[in-house]
């Protein structure tokens, strides 16, 4: 390129001594920078014929410096995300060109394009990072110097801008996720991942490894990388049309023959539950669809009866697409995760009523859980738990007494008495003991109660006979349950919140399995002496309470499940705007 056609029509300033605005004072770095040189990289007193990229570092520097004025940033009309992350990464480099040099777009250029068209592979859109507007500014470049026509350095400064925004927000949102998930239920807690990420470009550009920098910001687990392949999948079964819906509305079970038979099989074949071709009459319900059936049930939360009812039809007839996007929601919540989960750790999906105990990457102890209803959403967050209480008290929660227990009482005064509540007046050491016999409970309402609950300790309370504790701001913790029989439901929403566990004795004795006074034969002793009180863990444990409706199982077995709290319903409204402006 000449750099002399720049000229034609276009009058160069120079600013000696450039003073750093407000935009290079809020980084901290500016007096030093203005002192050394221009951004053009100038001699004052010396006359100079500024190069490409010196006159596109000018164009960058006022470009940003007036964006400070006006607090906003926009190029080519598109909105900048990256509002203090690339500010500050041009200061630091005295807003050279990241992307061009005096010949030009340097190679790296379209090593970052390549990766943005494959945001999709992530479960994110290459429309969110400039993309079109990227592949515009460099069509007409390269119009321009096959044209030999002029130079227009404006171009490549927002080529230039254009492309740190979109490393910026594409890296943000591969090592921390696109949404803040505490802004969109307020009981959800994230432990995401961060980086400095402006330091993270020059060292992408410095290494020329753009792609391979971008790449190892994904989280690292495995979980992660199966779900990633599985959304591949997905995906093509997406393009490839899906499969059918059922609409007969039979019930269809193994002998059952017809065409409505026909249909299940042509769906569980689409889906990969049923192998292909395995069949010699494709209306007769036999073994192996009976199978894959059951096969599909137990994969999508359903009791595995091999009969196709209303539940099972209903998830049958979701389309691929909505799978797909679920497998992209899912990614997402898995980049709101810390790097390392614990070398051991206890997880709980509460939309799959499960939780695992995973040591070393395999899974130890698994086991089904109760998990808060609708209205009482057991809170996604991370902890340490640290001890557990054999033989715990139930101090009742105040709403659960004024709105479930206050009726009960009214109803049969011999409630408390029977289920071993206690009833107290105060907290603490000024708390006192109520006969319960001598209230007038008629007289009592939720807008008077003045009363504290406690349930005593034994085969009957609410908490069972262990509780897990991690002390948080939600007052959520594990606990056994005598309501045995709730395990055996397959949807099972239906505590306050905490989260009651199948086998709260197995959980015990792993956790003391470094402590050999605390064996299972001495857990059990220490249960059957029905006295409150704690024992420290050997060694803290993290505990992660998750909702992930779609994850890849030990199997290797992609599993789906249906959105109990609607959590899906949001994230995907807010995934389909654009990006929020990366503070």
């Amino acid at each position: 390129m000449n750099i002399k056609r720049v000229l034609l029509g276009w009058s160069v300033a120079v600013s000696f001594g450039v003073l750093l605005t407000a935009c290079t004072m809020r980084d901290g770095r500016g007096s030093n920078a203005a002192k050394q040189l221009s951004p053009i990289g100038m001699e004052v007193g010396r006359a100079h014929t500024p190069t490409l990229d010196e006159l596109v570092a000018e164009r960058i520097r006022t470009r940003i410096e007036a964006a400070c004025a006006i607090t906003e940033l926009r190029v080519s009309c598109e909105p900048v995300y990256a509002s203090v992350a690339l500010p500050s990464f041009y200061v630091r480099r005295f807003y050279r060109p990241a992307w061009s040099d005096k010949s030009g777009p340097n190679r790296l250029v379209e090593d970052l394009v390549s990766a943005l068209r494959r945001a999709d592979l992530e479960g994110l859109r290459s429309e969110d990072y400039h993309l079109a507007a990227i592949e515009n500014l460099l069509v007409a470049l390269r119009g321009d110097a096959r044209s030999g026509g002029v130079i227009v350095p404006d171009r490549f400064a927002e080529l230039d801008l254009l492309l740190t925004d979109a490393f910026l927000a594409y890296g943000s949102h591969l090592l921390e996720g696109r949404v803040n998930p505490e802004t969109l239920q307020p009981e959800w807690v994230a432990n995401r991942r961060s980086a400095d990420f402006d330091a993270l470009l020059e060292t992408a550009l410095t290494s020329k490894d753009v792609a391979g920098i971008l790449a190892k910001l994904a989280p690292p687990h495995l979980g992660f990388r199966l779900l990633r392949e599985a959304l591949l999948h997905y995906r093509e079964l997406a393009s490839r049309g899906g499969w059918p819906t059922i609409s007969n509305e039979v019930t269809l079970k193994r002998g059952d023959h017809g065409p409505s038979v026909a249909a299940l099989r042509e769906r569980l074949s689409l889906s990969g539950d049923l192998e292909a071709g395995k069949w010699d009459d494709a209306e007769l319900f036999d073994e192996g669809l009976d199978q894959a059936l059951k096969l599909f049930q137990r994969r999508h939360g359903l009791a595995a009866d091999g009969i196709m009812g209303t539940a099972t039809r209903a998830e049958l007839n979701v389309s691929a697409e909505y799978r797909v996007e679920q497998l992209e929601l899912n990614l997402e919540r898995w980049r709101w995760l810390p790097q390392d989960l614990g070398r051991r750790h206890i997880l709980v999906n509460i939309a799959a009523f499960e939780l695992e105990v995973d040591e070393e990457g395999k899974v130890v102890l698994a086991m089904r859980v109760v998990v808060g209803l609708p209205y009482h959403n057991t809170p996604v967050f991370r902890d340490t738990m640290r001890y557990i209480v054999l033989n715990p008290y139930w101090e009742v929660p105040n709403e659960i007494a004024v709105k479930e227990m206050l009726p009960r009482i009214k109803h049969a005064p011999t409630y408390l008495k029977q289920e071993k509540f206690r009833v107290f007046k105060g907290w603490g050491l000024e708390a006192r003991e109520i006969d319960p016999g001598k209230v007038d409970w008629s007289a009592i309402t939720p807008a008077n109660f003045p009363f504290r609950l406690r349930q005593d300790p034994g085969p009957f309370n609410a908490l069972g006979r262990i509780k897990f504790m991690f002390p948080n701001k939600f007052n959520v913790y594990l606990h056994d349950t005598p309501a045995r029989l709730l395990f055996e439901k397959t949807e099972r929403d239906f505590s306050h919140g905490c989260i009651r566990i199948q086998k709260p004795i197995e959980l015990a004795v792993y956790l003391f399995q470094q402590d050999s006074r605390w064996n299972r034969d001495a857990l059990l002793s220490a249960l059957d002496k029905v006295r409150d009180f704690s024992v420290p863990l050997p060694e803290p444990i993290p505990i992660h309470l998750l909702y992930w409706t779609a994850w890849i199982d030990k199997d290797g077995t992609v599993q789906f499940r249906r959105d109990i709290y609607g959590h899906d319903a949001s994230l995907s409204e807010i995934l389909r705007a654009p990006p929020p402006t990366k503070e």
